[in-house]
């Protein structure tokens, strides 16, 4: 009888479970990423490579881990997951019983009846009881409890993409500040060169060698690098403040000099892998498969809520209406109950919380779909961007040799009187602006391959895995 009633007990402890069984969506991609031909043979995995190696620039590194210890926005995430972790205990409290302990001391009086006196009298009492608990035999708690364990995972990962993000977007403004740097010291050396230029100009004008139309063009070679320059400032100002904004703080001091764009040694070569990789490299894929495993599990509760729940009660303890005879004989006290509660009919309240746990689970597996697509779609446009944007770099670095020896025959031709300014004027205008899509294109480079890195779910320091 007694292993009759030990098994009996287990079986309503550990009851059974409504909740489908999980299965992981399949790929919704391609099984490979698409291979552009010409482009760096393979290196090593993003995962394999930290942050710290993958930037090599000091100045960078410094206000990456200044940014990971300021930010306003990744403070905020860790804080959801300490928010995530306190509401998963709480939700996995319910599976055990929760004990008390009690303690009291009474005095009363009652009042006569038919000419008896008046009783007063002293109560003492202590002891230890579980207020309710539910034999979880549909597994309605266990589900609930698995639902917020994955939330709370899912939050961990959300703070580790937003980590990796913050890392990127970091990496991308300072690289925008230095490509502005460049070009603003090319502004500042064209305008330079533009106002000796005018100089000139002027005493030709003077001297009336040259026409006033023809000194009115370099006057207008002149203020348009002085726009640009203006512009250019204007951006760096922009880029510099929002780069402050994401380090979030202070920059320790003094800072190392920043290495040029063509210095930034970031390693190009990161090899893609296959595309079922990112299920488990990517941080965002693996916070959305766990909110799907809530939903999923958030099933199981609503399907148990169509079944009786049964709770159990019970208290043991010490009643004396003396304190010195409080631990005597006669003085144990027990109470012991349960009861059962089934839903009969509730104006289709469970159906109805049953149809959106269903369809919330349909949502967020959309969702996890969604978001592997939008993965291929980032490493597959990096791909891309690694190959064509070193083949545009070689063409605009050829474009803009092309472009000085044109400015240079130009100057010739139109001081040895064989052709007008215009001529000067189109060739340096069109020079300057090859020179600044250079520089461009090397940032974009740069760039490109800090969100290939990203993409394939890089940037933790001393990762393994």
């Amino acid at each position: 009888m007694r292993n009759r009633a030990a098994l009996l007990t287990g079986l309503l402890l550990a009851g059974c479970s409504m909740q489908p069984k999980y299965v992981q969506p399949g790929l919704p991609t391609a099984p490979s990423f698409p291979t552009y031909s010409g482009s760096p043979g393979a290196g090593p995995r993003a995962t394999e490579v930290a942050w710290r190696s993958f930037f090599r620039d000091p100045r960078l590194q410094s206000m990456i881990a200044t940014a990971l210890h300021n930010n306003r926005d990744l403070r905020a995430a860790a804080l959801r997951i300490d928010e995530a972790r306190g509401q998963y205990r709480i939700q996995r409290a319910d599976q055990v019983p929760n004990l008390g302990a009690t303690a009291g001391a009474t005095r009363s009086r009652s009042a006569g009846v038919e000419g008896a006196p008046a009783i007063t009298g002293n109560r003492f009492e202590i002891g230890a009881g579980v207020a309710s608990f539910e034999l979880d035999f549909w597994g309605r708690v266990r589900s609930l409890s698995e639902s917020a364990r994955s939330r709370y995972l899912s939050t961990v990962h959300a703070q580790r993409s937003f980590q990796i993000g913050l890392i990127a977007d970091v990496a991308d403004a300072y690289l925008t500040e230095r490509e502005l740097d460049e070009r603003i010291a090319l502004a500042e050396e064209t305008v330079r060169s533009r106002v000796r230029a005018l100089d000139i100009g002027k005493k030709r004008f003077d001297a009336g060698v040259t026409s006033a139309l023809d000194y009115r063009q370099i006057e207008t070679l002149l203020t348009q690098a002085q726009t640009a320059l203006a512009n250019l400032e204007l951006q760096r100002a922009e880029t510099h403040n929002g780069l402050m904004f994401l380090i979030g703080g202070p920059l320790p001091a003094p800072l190392p000099a920043p290495l040029a764009l063509s210095s930034q040694g970031l390693i190009e070569n990161i090899a893609p892998g296959l595309p079922s990789e990112l299920l488990t490299n990517r941080p965002d894929i693996l916070e959305a498969e766990e909110q799907l495993r809530a939903a999923n599990a958030d099933i199981g509760a609503a399907r148990a809520a169509f079944f009786p729940q049964i709770s159990l009660t019970g208290a043991l303890g010490l009643a004396s209406s003396a304190l010195g005879s409080l631990f005597g004989g006669g003085a144990l006290t027990w109470t012991f109950g349960g009861n059962a509660a089934l839903p009969i009919f509730d104006g289709g309240r469970n159906k109805g919380n049953l149809d959106v746990a269903v369809a919330r689970r349909g949502i967020a597996t959309a969702g996890y779909e969604r978001t592997i697509q939008n993965a291929f779609r980032e490493v597959s446009d990096r791909l891309a961007g690694r190959k064509w944007l070193a083949d545009r770099l070689v063409s605009q670095q050829r474009e803009v040799a092309a472009q000085r020896a044109r400015a240079e025959l130009a100057r010739l031709r139109y001081e040895n009187g064989v052709a007008n300014y215009l001529e000067v004027l189109d060739a340096v205008r069109e020079q300057f602006a090859a020179e600044q899509q250079v520089v461009l294109t090397r940032r974009e480079q740069l760039t490109n391959a800090v969100d290939l890195y990203v993409a394939l779910g890089g940037g933790v320091e001393g990762e393994k895995r």
